[in-house]
């Protein structure tokens, strides 16, 4: 491992780290790289390698986004075994009282503000180079995906899997892709915004909203959400690196603010209280955004921003920097294929099935404790697909 493997290692290029950030302590991220290296070991290397002037930080909190993700579609995601065919649900749909698991697992918030604020300081020189970089490195690897998939499809269907269960597992690996769509349009508007506060996309989504469930305007005027929902984080991320929201008290009023809105929006206003989209809900608050998912993210990054500071002093430890580290090098791998891993488990679980939090509807609460057990095979399938596929996130010279 070399400084250019470290994750986005010209992310952070030229941008300020905070007073008591991970970067700010004798110039060596908080630690001494010589001692650590002479201890020896994976975390020494890593800590060896890792640049001094390294936001490490930021990079705890990508890493609290991505996993955040991914254990919250295992956990919120059931695949039902039944008749010869297996079908997708959520347990949100029959055990309300998994909601708040939607709150602490919904981090795309963090996602968009970290990624606005990596853009904004990196940004120098060429336009076109810099998006190039960035735009490779989100596409790169995608395309295994897409081609471990098209063949798994074909496959299946022609050894005789109905086409309803087909088409169900590949909804499921592919809907994260949107995600990736609106991040790279947000990144290729970087330049201009830069120049835009984060008060205009969110007076956006609100009148959106109002509009929709206000005037019964059509539906389809959501989707412009879509762009503007998650505008509201990227630009915050933008005026993060450009020295903006460095205090605590402002930082208290966007978690304090959010989270008061979103009790105001769920209790008064009719929005569902699940951050994420439920299957048969009138409503979902992700899928486009509506303004509790907005209010929910300005809380969210709120929290990222007052943990940041205590975060940066954890990940000065070798081996908690080497674990967020780890992460971030694998951050797309990990994202693209946890879905596949929890299909690849309970495909062959089958043959064992049904086995209960894998196969069956999650129709009462232990199936929760359940899929808690199944978490750890979950997790294992997925070092499989990391072995396989990492190296296509591998910077090419």
């Amino acid at each position: 491992m070399t400084a250019d493997t470290l994750p986005g290692h010209h992310d952070q290029a030229g941008g300020p780290v905070e007073p008591g950030g991970s970067a700010d302590r004798n110039g060596h991220g908080g630690t001494d790289a010589r001692g650590a290296r002479r201890r020896g070991g994976l975390a020494a290397r890593i800590e060896g390698a890792t640049p001094a002037t390294r936001d490490r930080a930021v990079d705890g909190l990508r890493a609290v986004a991505i996993l955040g993700v991914v254990l919250g579609h295992w956990l919120v995601t059931a695949l039902v075994a039944e008749s010869g065919t297996i079908r997708v649900t959520s347990p949100l749909k029959l055990l309300p009282e998994m909601t708040p698991l939607s709150w602490a697992f919904q981090t795309l918030a963090l996602f968009f503000l970290v990624g606005g604020m990596t853009a904004a300081t990196s940004y120098t020189g060429s336009y076109a180079l810099w998006l190039r970089r960035r735009l490779v490195r989100l596409a790169r690897p995608v395309l295994p995906v897409v081609l471990v998939w098209a063949g798994a499809a074909g496959v299946m269907l022609a050894s005789g899997s109905a086409v309803d269960t087909v088409a169900a597992l590949v909804r499921l690996v592919v809907s994260p892709l949107w995600f990736l769509l609106v991040f790279a349009a947000l990144t290729a508007a970087t330049p201009l915004v830069l120049r835009l506060h984060p008060g205009w996309p969110l007076a956006v989504v609100v009148v959106v909203d109002v509009l929709r469930y206000g005037l019964a305007a059509p539906e389809w005027l959501g989707w412009v959400n879509l762009a503007a929902g998650w505008l509201v984080p990227y630009t915050l991320g933008t005026a993060w690196a450009a020295g903006r929201w460095r205090g605590r008290a402002a930082r208290w009023g966007l978690l304090a603010g959010g989270a008061a809105a979103v009790a105001a929006l769920v209790v008064w206003a009719g929005y569902p209280a699940a951050m994420v989209g439920v299957p048969g809900a009138p409503v979902s608050n992700l899928n486009p955004p509506t303004l509790a998912a907005v209010a929910f993210g300005l809380a969210q990054c709120g929290a990222g921003l007052l943990a940041y500071r205590p975060l940066g002093r954890v990940l000065r430890r070798p081996a908690a920097w080497a674990a967020t580290a780890l992460v971030n090098l694998s951050a797309m791998t990990i994202f693209l294929w946890h879905q596949t891993a929890m299909i690849a488990v309970t495909a062959l679980a089958l043959p064992m099935g049904p086995l209960p939090g894998v196969h069956t509807a999650p129709g009462e609460a232990a199936w929760l404790g359940w899929r808690l057990t199944w978490l750890p095979v979950f997790g294992a399938a997925l070092l499989v697909c990391l072995a396989a596929f990492r190296s296509s996130e591998r910077p090419r010279p």
